[in-house]
């Protein structure tokens, strides 16, 4: 099943989902309307939501309550986007100007701190202490997440497990939640909640494995950001841990003082570097793995079409170039 099919599967939630978006980021303060709905307007996936749905109706929920989870899910990874943009200073997300940079970091910091509050008062309005045990504990370990990756920045000695703890903190753990949730708003037994929120989870890590390959090899237009973003904030991605552990000892005397200044300067030479030593291949491998661990974790829920429009998903996530 393709991305056009998935979504039209789920068109009439997601509808539901959009039209609840635009009324919860209502405010009285025109600042929040215009800098909100620049932002959740910009041209994103709606993944995470999506994703809520799906697994919801995978388990055969037949209420409401999910557009109400996805729409909370949407705000949270919104939020994360407001907050990141101003830490990594990016000027360039999904193709277009950054909220910093059109409305400055201050604005983008506190819509990002409205977004996460309004997130948690409908939280409160589901009524379901177990829903909001799981996504406070979530935004925590997204938070953790970020100050993991800050601590790693310009930091060329990151190991690979240091940063796969940060892509599980930062990405993964909100898939997680919206797969758990999905499950846990139907009642689901153990044995489902637990296959959902595997599922989840490893199709995170892959979406954001994937995410830090196509730094390095796709082209600005595609990926709607500057090649070689991660390499500017110094951040030291599997690419370049990859690399620098297979290059001759000058590949990799590039690579390191790259990511210890923060410069891509020599971005077309990292590329080939990443190409020649066979990191490309290896991130690629990587993702696979997470992926084929995602599809077998549903091997015990019920065939249907919300289970074949998971698995789709698992493949757009790992076949995708933006």
């Amino acid at each position: 099943m393709d991305i056009q099919s998935i979504y039209s599967l789920i068109q009439d939630d997601m509808t539901a989902v959009d039209a609840m978006i635009e009324s919860r980021l209502q405010s009285d303060v025109v600042l929040i309307n215009q800098l909100g709905h620049y932002i959740i307007n910009s041209g994103g996936k709606r993944l995470r939501p999506a994703l809520a749905i799906l697994c919801a109706r995978a388990c055969g929920y037949q209420g409401e309550q999910h557009i109400n989870l996805a729409t909370i899910i949407e705000f949270i990874h919104t939020a994360t986007l407001l907050h990141d943009d101003v830490v990594d200073g990016s000027d360039m997300r999904r193709g277009q100007e950054t909220a910093n940079n059109l409305w400055g970091n201050e604005a983008s910091v506190l819509v990002g701190d409205f977004l996460y509050t309004r997130s948690f008062e409908m939280m409160v309005e589901m009524e379901s202490m177990r829903l909001m045990t799981i996504l406070s504990h979530t935004t925590n370990i997204i938070a953790e997440g970020e100050v993991l990756q800050l601590l790693n920045c310009n930091d060329a000695d990151t190991t690979e497990a240091s940063y796969l703890e940060v892509i599980h903190h930062k990405t993964a753990k909100l898939f997680e939640a919206a797969g758990q949730l999905g499950a846990v708003i139907n009642q689901a037994n153990p044995e489902v909640e637990q296959a959902m929120t595997n599922y989840a989870m490893h199709l995170g890590s892959a979406f954001q494995l994937v995410d830090d390959l196509l730094d390095y090899s796709e082209s600005s237009d595609t990926i709607g950001k500057n090649i070689g973003d991660d390499l500017a904030e110094g951040k030291a991605t599997l690419p370049l841990i990859n690399a620098m552990r297979q290059g001759n000892a000058q590949q990799s005397q590039i690579i390191r003082e790259a990511i210890e200044q923060g410069q891509r300067d020599k971005i077309d030479d990292i590329i080939s570097i990443i190409k020649q030593t066979g990191a490309i291949d290896y991130t690629a491998q990587a993702a696979q793995n997470e992926i084929a661990q995602a599809k077998s974790a549903l091997s015990c829920i019920a065939d249907s079409d919300y289970k074949q429009a998971l698995i789709g998903l698992a493949d757009f996530a790992i076949n995708r170039s933006y």
